[in-house]
């Protein structure tokens, strides 16, 4: 099995499968031996991860572009539906925003500003109401911390706690979902 590796000063081994292949995170002083080691021992969950990614690559190729009206439409759902849900998690996570925004994207679902300015991806009314909550929610809790540590994600799960599986479902489906957008030019 082909693999990079990518030494810096961290403690431990990790792996990483990815479109592009799979990359092993290595300590400096880790022998190549123990580094291929490491990876026999995890050949059957990278062998998982590679074909989850093929089926994934498969359903983008299959999708079916959306027109300019679609687009148009899923927006206005968006404008008509994630402003309220802002409204009811911001007091829930005890913070303030500023302006809601909606946009076609092909790599973001979310983010927000330093100014509290929320945008959000309109592709999200694709995807089940509670994924869309969760998007909602990890945006608002970046007005408490402007990051993606620990405490943010605590933050997350305190008032989300099914976040991960809404998570997963966005690492699953995602790439489908934005692979409907039409190509520059198109549409």
């Amino acid at each position: 099995m082909t693999y990079r590796i990518v030494r810096s000063s961290r403690k431990t081994l990790s792996l990483e499968v990815t479109p592009d292949g799979v990359c092993v995170r290595a300590p400096y002083r880790v022998p190549a031996k123990e580094i291929d080691r490491f990876v026999s021992e995890h050949a059957g969950w990278i062998e998982k991860q590679e074909k989850r990614i093929e089926e994934r690559k498969k359903a983008a190729a299959d999708a079916v572009p959306l027109t300019k009206e679609e687009i148009r439409s899923l927006a206005d759902a968006a404008l008509r539906k994630i402003p309220g849900r802002v409204r009811y998690y911001a007091p829930l996570i005890g913070v303030e925003y500023g302006r809601i925004t909606i946009r076609a994207q092909k790599t973001k679902w979310g983010s927000c500003s330093t100014k509290g300015n929320l945008n959000f991806n309109c592709l999200l009314m694709l995807a089940p109401d509670d994924v869309i909550d969760s998007v909602v929610v990890h945006e608002l809790c970046h007005l408490r911390e402007m990051n993606h540590s620990k405490r943010f994600y605590d933050e997350v799960l305190r008032v989300f706690p099914d976040y991960s599986r809404c998570e997963k479902w966005l690492k699953d489906n995602g790439r489908s979902l934005f692979s409907r957008l039409p190509k520059q030019g198109e549409g």
